[in-house]
């Protein structure tokens, strides 16, 4: 997987200790553009696992521990016909940008990372990646933020406070707000496991709909799970299909090609599954998920 780029690996460090100056100058010259018009489908390529410390993919708990891998994987799918954009925390965002993988590209910034995988405090997603004032300065297409709940956790009405006032602070500057709701639950083992039944993906959504004094620049980021239909009639806001860890990848293409039949589902977010796949081939991964998305889109 190589590719021409404007900047070596190697220069990225020397270009953040000695010209950090450079991420804001190339965020002010990045090529945007817009969403897509009726009957388009998006494809964005997520990658904001790493800051809240799940690097792990199938088997390979270190998978995406090697930065220069990931961005070589995320070029590569940025490079193929028919992906739209990327969603990533600053770091990686801002490596991108160096990089020049940005151009004319839809991108979107990672806000609360603060809930580590594997922590006590978990579900407590702590705002700690951008806010909407950051993501407005630097020129990005909107913010996403995880929105896991649970009614035995204390710490969910916080992040139900924090998310609702991010989806606030994005609407009042016109920016997209993804949310990305699950309801939660602990296992007696202490790990966190959201609940995938159609019910409860509907309740998650009712809850993350509401959030904020306006939901009229709210998208929803949730999986495809069983009864789509009837989990697409509990909504009328724009929805986008998370890709997750899938451990069958063809099951996986076929419940996306499913779900974006149905009018409300406007694209996908995958990023694991794509950037990761088993053969380890990124460009036919990321091919076969744009004919998905181009074809529900036609």
């Amino acid at each position: 997987m190589t590719l021409p780029r404007p900047v070596r690996y190697d220069d990225l460090t020397r270009i953040r200790a000695t010209r950090p100056d450079e991420i804001a100058r190339a965020a002010a010259n990045r090529q945007r553009r817009g969403l897509p018009a009726d009957g388009e489908r998006l494809l964005v390529i997520a990658a904001d696992h790493p800051a809240r410390g799940a690097l792990a993919v199938r088997d390979r708990p270190l998978a995406m521990a090697s930065r220069p891998d990931l961005l070589e994987r995320l070029q590569v799918a940025l490079a193929r016909p028919g992906v739209d954009g990327v969603l990533a925390s600053p770091d990686v965002l801002e490596d991108l940008l160096l990089l020049g993988a940005l151009e004319g590209k839809l991108a979107f910034g990672s806000m609360n990372r603060g809930g580590l995988q594997g922590s006590v405090f978990e579900l407590d997603d702590r705002f700690t990646g951008f806010d909407a004032a950051s993501i407005d300065a630097m020129r990005l297409d909107g913010g996403k933020m995880l929105c896991r709940i649970d009614p035995a956790d204390h710490a969910t009405v916080a992040t139900l406070e924090s998310c609702a006032r991010a989806v606030t602070d994005l609407a009042r500057r016109q920016l997209m707000a993804m949310v990305e709701p699950f309801w939660s639950l602990r296992s007696e083992t202490g790990s966190v496991r959201n609940d995938l039944s159609p019910d409860a993906v509907i309740r998650a959504i009712s809850v993350a709909q509401a959030l904020g004094v306006t939901s009229a620049y709210t998208w929803l980021k949730i999986p495809a799970v069983a009864e789509m239909e009837r989990v697409m009639a509990a909504t009328t806001l724009p929805a986008l299909l998370l890709g997750g860890d899938p451990p069958d990848i063809d099951a996986a293409y076929a419940d996306w090609g499913r779900a974006l039949r149905l009018p409300g589902v406007r694209g996908l977010v995958v990023g694991r599954a794509l950037l990761y796949p088993p053969d380890d081939d990124v460009a036919t991964a990321v091919d076969a998920a744009a004919a998905l998305v181009r074809g529900a889109g036609s």
